[in-house]
C-alpha cells in the first residue's frame, strides 16, 4: 500500500483514541519509522505529510540525509552509541535514548546547539530493553542540569511485546506518572513535555494513555526493503 493509505488508516485510529479520551488531535505527533525502508519510501512518506521520521542507526540516517537533508525533522530513535554520536549530532533534532551520562557527556561536547533528548526508561524492567529505571529517573534528569546543549523534552520507553491490555496500560501509565513527577520539579532544563510511547501494535493504546510521540514504521511505511 501506498504510505498515503496506511497514514490515511492511521489517522482514523488516531482521531478515534483520542476522542475516547478526550485528547486534541493536535498533541499527538507520528514519527514515522524509516529504519527498515528505502530512501525512496522515505520519501514518499515525507511526501504524504510525514515530517518527522525516525532513525535507529547512524548509517541508516546519514543514507537518507543525504538526500532528503534537513526538510523532515529526524529523530534518533534507537540505542545511541557514544563513539556515533559525532556523525549524527548536527543533522537530528530529537534523540529517544538518553539513558547514561556518559552519553549525554558526548552530546553535549558534540553539540552546536542545544538538543531536544527524551530520556528512556525501562519501565517494564525486561532484561532486554534498555534504559534507566523508573527510580533513576528524577535523580538523573536532575544531574544534567549544567548541560547547556540538552534539553530534556521528554521521556521515552518500550512496552513489552505483548497483547495484554492491561500491562501495556500500566507500562504507558507509570511513564506518565514520571513525566509528573519531573514537571513537578520545575527544573529550567527539563520541561518534560513529551512521552515517546506506541508502536505500530500499541499506538492506540498509548494514546490513550497520554503518548505525544507515537513511533510507528511497518503499520505505516512497511518492513524491511
Amino acid at each position: 500500500m501506498r504510505v498515503a493509505d496506511n497514514k490515511t488508516i492511521i489517522d482514523e485510529k488516531i482521531n478515534a483514541a483520542c476522542q475516547k479520551s478526550g485528547r486534541n488531535r493536535n498533541e499527538i505527533t507520528i514519527v514515522a519509522v524509516t529504519k527498515y525502508v528505502s530512501v525512496e519510501r522515505a520519501t514518499e512518506a515525507f511526501e504524504a505529510g510525514l515530517y518527522h521520521l525516525g532513525e535507529n542507526r547512524d548509517e541508516g540516517l546519514l543514507n537518507k540525509y543525504t538526500v532528503l537533508g534537513d526538510k523532515p525533522i529526524w529523530h534518533y530513535i534507537g540505542s545511541l552509541q557514544t563513539r556515533k554520536v559525532k556523525n549524527i549530532i548536527d543533522k537530528v533534532e530529537y534523540i529517544h535514548s538518553l539513558d547514561r551520562i556518559s552519553l549525554a557527556e558526548e552530546i553535549e561536547k558534540r553539540a552546536t546547539k542545544p538538543i531536544k533528548c527524551l530520556v528512556q526508561v525501562n519501565v517494564s524492567g525486561e532484561e532486554s530493553k534498555q534504559g534507566i529505571t523508573p527510580l533513576e529517573t528524577l535523580s538523573f534528569i536532575r544531574n544534567l542540569d549544567s548541560f547547556s546543549n540538552i534539553q530534556i523534552a521528554g521521556l521515552m520507553t518500550m512496552a513489552p511485546l505483548t497483547e495484554d491490555e492491561n500491562k501495556l496500560r500500566a507500562c504507558f501509565k507509570k511513564l506518565k506518572e514520571l513525566q509528573k513527577e519531573v514537571q513537578a520539579a520545575n527544573m529550567t532544563h527539563a520541561p518534560c513535555m513529551e512521552l515517546s510511547m506506541g508502536m505500530s501494535n500499541d499506538y492506540t493504546i498509548a494514546i490513550e494513555e497520554g503518548a505525544t510521540m507515537i513511533r510507528i514504521g511497518t503499520a505505516l511505511v512497511g518492513g524491511e526493503s
